[in-house]
């Protein structure tokens, strides 16, 4: 009797410990449901979208009031088009302005959106006019590198 009941506690003690591995890896691996009810969707316009993936954040301030549902390519303008799922107790300001952001120095991107000032507000369906898009670590270094070396060549 003593060991059947050591076995049904370790037995629990390891479901639960799978069950925490689980909801962790959820979390880290940012699948975990975005419970907004009631929201509305946005578009933006990229040229370059870096890294960004779907389900990553929308950031105003710093919190999260949104996810990127969908990323797709237009054939007519050459870009990213970039869909927002926004929660509907967040309105922004038609000339809101969209970038792509980075937490830290390789971290995972996100849109940053900031306000402007037009009374006007975004509705569902509408889209972000002003975007920025990301910046890519290698474009910048091979920036850096080709200005070094323009630099010496003036010498």
């Amino acid at each position: 009797m003593q060991r059947a009941t050591l076995d049904l506690w370790v037995g629990l003690f390891v479901v639960i410990g799978i069950g925490a591995l689980m909801i962790l890896s959820l979390k880290v691996g940012n699948l975990s449901t975005y419970g907004v009810s009631d929201s509305y969707v946005i578009k933006g316009n990229f040229d370059n979208i870096g890294g960004l993936k779907t389900r990553a954040p929308v950031k105003s301030s710093g919190v999260v009031i949104g996810r990127v549902t969908d990323i797709q390519f237009s054939t007519q303008s050459y870009d990213a088009i970039v869909t927002m799922n926004i929660d509907s107790r967040y309105q922004f300001p038609k000339d809101t302005f969209a970038s792509i952001l980075t937490a830290g120095l390789l971290g995972e991107q996100y849109i940053g959106l900031d306000a402007g000032g037009d009374e006007m507000m975004l509705k569902a369906g509408d889209t972000i006019m002003k975007t920025n898009s990301a910046m890519v670590l290698e474009e910048m270094i091979g920036r850096f590198l080709f200005d070094k070396a323009s630099e010496d060549d003036d010498f």
